[in-house]
């Protein structure tokens, strides 16, 4: 018979009797096969396959200690992708068996004593057939690996814009990226004390940073300006969360959507005294109330060009003051609760400034 491109091919054969086992042997070397697994108890298959998963199993049905039902049913459980093909082979020629093999996972069915050519034909095709299944797997998983590569280069370079765009905002109100730094890393320490999951919380600090990109849209002679806001100017400076929502509306992106969410939201108060919508308590999405807290608490705490940083002991009283009128208490509590590595992170993100005069915060 001609030699087949397969030979390299791992064989487990299991059958109780010695003399099958050398007779099978001896008829796969015979055509080439050079990795063959003889066995006889079939207690050894889970050994023998989790040592080097085969590409093709002929397996005996009458063992004792555990019979190819069985054996095949451990098998099943491994969920193996790339499961090998299984060859029953058996004495018994009754349909029942025929079907219940089948049913079990079986691929081919041949009875004792068997062809010599048929039974090496039928090893050959589910080989080849094994074969075409592992080099599809395989280029299923290279191409899989390049989507995900590509995938998390593009979320990479989304999550770049979108810190970048956060910066310019800050940049454009005399601060510095430090700010957006520290306030989104405190939001996410916030959401993970509120017991939301890692994916939920990588979220909230990759979407925090545009919490004022809306503050692009406010003009230098409000924005800047070093003293008091009048009536008109503040109503100009509350647009930013509007300006922000609009910025970030339109694409249906879970990071985007939040984005807009704490855009817009983020300076409503739980008492239902903030702005743009004048929500309160819980009709306030829990990233805005979030981002409420670290944003505040980061202004109060930093230096800024018109301002001089409050102490830690009085921001943090500040925060805890407002807890049920402009904070939601339980975002406080977490806040509480967190405050060593709170922090952390300031000492982690320092920025300096020249002493400035006491001049309003806003």
């Amino acid at each position: 018979m001609e030699k087949i491109p397969c030979q390299n091919a791992r064989i487990l054969v299991v059958d109780d009797e010695p003399a099958n086992l050398k007779l099978l042997d001896k008829m796969l070397r015979a055509q080439g096969y050079t990795q063959i697994v003889l066995i006889q108890s079939p207690l050894q298959v889970l050994e023998k396959y989790r040592e080097a998963p085969p590409d093709l199993i002929l397996l005996d049905i009458n063992m004792p200690e555990m019979d190819g039902f069985q054996v095949m049913q451990q098998l099943h459980a491994l969920q193996d992708p790339l499961a090998p093909p299984i060859v029953i082979l058996t004495a018994q020629h009754g349909q029942a068996y025929l079907l219940r093999a089948l049913a079990e996972g079986a691929r081919d069915f041949i009875t004792k004593p068997f062809d010599r050519v048929e039974l090496l034909m039928r090893v050959r095709n589910l080989l080849e057939a094994q074969q075409g299944k592992r080099l599809l797997h395989d280029q299923n998983k290279v191409l899989e690996d390049m989507v995900r590569v590509r995938t998390e280069e593009l979320n990479s370079t989304r999550l770049q814009i979108i810190r970048r765009l956060g910066q310019a905002a800050e940049y454009r109100d005399n601060e510095t990226g430090y700010h957006i730094l520290r306030m989104s890393q405190v939001s996410a320490l916030l959401a993970s004390e509120l017991g939301w999951d890692q994916a939920m919380c990588d979220l909230m600090l990759s979407a925090s940073p545009m919490h004022d990109i809306g503050k692009i849209g406010i003009p230098d002679a409000v924005l800047l300006k070093p003293g008091k806001l009048d009536a008109d100017e503040w109503a100009i400076m509350k647009t930013h969360t509007t300006i922000g929502g609009r910025l970030l509306d339109g694409d249906d992106s879970g990071l985007l959507r939040t984005a807009r969410e704490i855009a817009l939201t983020h300076h409503e108060k739980w008492d239902g005294s903030g702005y743009p919508l004048g929500l309160a308590g819980e009709d306030i999405p829990l990233t805005g109330r979030i981002v409420a807290v670290a944003d505040v608490f980061d202004a109060l705490t930093s230096a800024r060009p018109y301002k001089r940083p409050w102490p830690l002991e009085e921001a943090v009283a500040y925060i805890n003051s407002e807890s049920g009128r402009h904070f939601d208490p339980l975002v406080v509590n977490a806040f509480n609760s967190v405050l060593p590595a709170i922090g952390e992170i300031r000492d982690r993100y320092v920025e300096q400034f020249p002493p400035p005069a006491d001049l309003e915060m806003r």
